[in-house]
């Protein structure tokens, strides 16, 4: 078992329809030390592959994007959810449809902040149906750019996200992926990845 999923099975709570609350360390109250581990492990995963950016979506996948691209010495860049403003310039934009919000979302990233050819490594905190994952994936093939990997802290097994990444040929990373969950007895169970 990896730290991750011995956090997860001492602080995460499933709850009704599927859900696991994790927000106490990944992703409303962020516990540093897990979010270094976390890059860490992405970076050990992600050995000698190239690296110009490291790309989330808003929110929850910026702490530990931060985190990785700081080990890199590269920007990072977040695909947003919400047209603001200052947001009005040229953009790339996709759809993800949120499992955790149940709507679907139009996501872009300004145009300045991804260009053709650049090697761009997509990192988030959740992979379900991997719509978020699709729709990044979709931008960075809009501005010309190489997907060379996609790190996941939790993967939902039981949901086809990650299977059908897999199925791409996307290299992904997941630091735990989760068969199962039970809300009446709280029972985690994950895949084994040795």
């Amino acid at each position: 078992m990896n730290f991750l999923e011995e956090k997860i099975l001492a602080d995460g709570k499933v709850f009704e329809g599927n859900v696991l609350k994790v927000d106490n360390f990944l992703n409303h109250q962020i516990d540093i030390d897990v979010m270094r581990q976390v890059a860490c492990e992405f970076k050990r995963r992600f050995k000698g592959i190239q690296v110009d950016k490291i790309l989330t979506i808003e929110a929850s996948g910026i702490a530990i994007a931060v985190m990785l691209a700081a080990m890199y010495d590269v920007p990072v860049v977040f695909a947003k959810k919400s047209q603001t403003v200052n947001s009005v310039d040229d953009k790339y934009v996709s759809q993800a449809y949120s499992f955790t919000h149940k709507k679907m979302n139009n996501v872009f990233v300004s145009r300045p902040y991804l260009s053709a050819g650049e090697n761009i490594l997509i990192v988030d905190d959740f992979l379900a149906d991997g719509k978020a994952a699709n729709a990044l994936i979709d931008i960075v093939e809009q501005a010309g750019g190489h997907v060379v990997g996609v790190g996941v802290a939790i993967e939902k097994g039981q949901q086809n996200g990650g299977r059908d990444l897999r199925q791409r040929g996307i290299k992904l990373e997941s630091l735990a992926i989760i068969e199962s969950m039970d809300y009446a007895t709280q029972k985690i169970i994950f895949r084994n990845q040795q």
